[in-house]
This record gives structure tokens, C-alpha cells and sequence, in this order.
């Protein structure tokens, strides 16, 4: 289980290698992506919070890069933090996701990427629930849910 030690040893150029990676240009990402999911992913948006019923849905399935497909969060680490995004506390595998410091708008955070395309996906916080304390705050735009069957 990851945790805020984790994340920061992450962001300071130590990710994990990722299993398969996925490269295209600019105009290849504008033609499979919607402007939306583009702007987001490939240009580090941010979508409106609560703009998604997602952020408050806890279904079972998976959810993967918009872009790419990489399996990225698992439905049974998800949980409404009120923040307006879909929120996980863990990713389903730890080479999933990427971590880079970010120091815009005068905020040092950590982003997350998608470690398979390097899409932009949201933040990762240390005020999550335990056991972890992590919480990530994900565009849902960055996402698709992968629907599986429970028995």
C-alpha cells in the first residue's frame, strides 16, 4: 500500500517503470480525444468541480486513461470526498500512476499521470482516509470506467 512517503520519494524522479508505454503526437491525441478529455489529459486542464456525476458514483469496475487504456483505479478504493472529483485512495497497481512535484499557481502539489501516455489525470493529497491518507483527485474526464462482473 502506497503512502505520502511513497509519493513524494515518486515525485523527486524516482517512478516506477511503467508496463507498456504509449506515445502519439498532438494532432493523434485531438483525434481520439474529445476537446474536453484533450484539454485535461494532453494540456493539464481542470475540469469544473462536481461536473461529473462520477465523483459521487461508487459502482463496481475499473477505471482507466481516457487515452490510453491503462488500468488505473479500482472501484473498491473509491470514496466521495466532497471535493467535486472522483476520489481514489490507492491506484490498482503501483507502477500505474506517475508522480511529478508541481509548483503552478503559486501551490506546490503533487500531479498524477498516467505512468502508460503521461496524461495528466489530477493531484494526489495526504488528507485521505487511512489506512493510506491519501487521497486522489481525479478528472473524470482523464477516466473511463471499465465495468466488471461481481459474483
Amino acid at each position: 500500500m502506497l503512502n505520502w512517503k511513497d509519493v513524494l520519494h515518486f515525485a523527486n524522479g524516482n517512478n516506477p517503470a511503467a508496463s507498456q508505454r504509449v506515445s502519439k503526437t498532438a494532432i493523434e491525441w485531438q483525434a481520439q480525444l474529445t476537446p474536453e478529455q484533450y484539454q485535461v489529459t494532453r494540456l493539464k486542464g481542470t475540469e469544473r468541480p462536481f461536473s461529473s456525476a462520477m465523483c459521487s458514483r461508487i459502482e463496481p469496475g475499473l477505471y482507466a486513461c481516457v487515452c490510453c487504456g491503462t488500468l488505473l483505479f479500482d472501484a473498491r478504493e473509491k470514496f466521495d470526498s466532497g471535493t467535486g472529483w472522483p476520489s481514489f485512495t490507492q491506484p490498482v497497481q503501483e507502477n500505474a500512476v506517475a508522480y511529478h512535484a508541481d509548483h503552478s499557481h503559486g501551490m506546490v502539489r503533487v500531479e498524477t499521470l498516467c505512468n502508460g501516455c503521461d496524461a495528466h489525470l489530477g493531484h494526489v493529497f495526504p488528507d485521505g482516509p487511512q489506512p493510506s491518507g491519501l487521497r486522489y483527485c481525479i478528472n473524470a474526464l482523464a477516466l473511463q470506467k471499465i465495468d466488471t462482473e461481481e459474483s
